[in-house]
């Protein structure tokens, strides 16, 4: 089975804003993890009051390993600010880009998209976190 990158990024799209939970920033964030047979887990971010809200990347990332998927392809990631129809070029946090990093070969690759000028950017997570803590 393989993938269509385009209706995995309109997946990641509408998730952002179906289950949207960004009270506090009106940014939403559609995450669409898929492993390396082809099983895919969607997150979006979720924000509170406390300290630390959660990422779109990482509920997705918890909810495949928390059903036992350890071997990882790829990411997108797509977000927007609620009163904006365009979705931009964004990228996972730093908190998020340790976590990946820590489940996720160094190959593994993240995939954003932009509206703007409807191209797909494509980077591997060693180069977004070219320094990442490793014991």
């Amino acid at each position: 089975m393989s993938v269509d990158i385009y209706k995995l990024i309109e997946k990641a799209k509408k998730i952002s804003i179906s289950n949207t939970c960004s009270k506090h920033t009106n940014f939403s964030v559609g995450a669409v993890l898929v492993t390396k047979d082809n099983q895919i887990f969607t997150g979006i971010n979720i924000e509170n009051d406390g300290i630390q809200s959660i990422c779109a990347e990482r509920v997705a990332f918890v909810k495949a390993l928390s059903e036992g998927y350890k071997d990882f392809k790829f990411m997108i990631v797509m977000g927007k600010k609620k009163d904006n129809k365009l979705f931009r070029k964004i990228f996972p946090c730093g908190y998020c880009r340790q976590f990946i990093s820590e489940y996720a070969d160094k190959d593994f690759k993240i995939y954003t998209y932009s509206d703007t000028n409807k191209k797909i950017y494509e980077y591997k997570i060693n180069e977004l976190l070219p320094g990442n803590f490793k014991l």
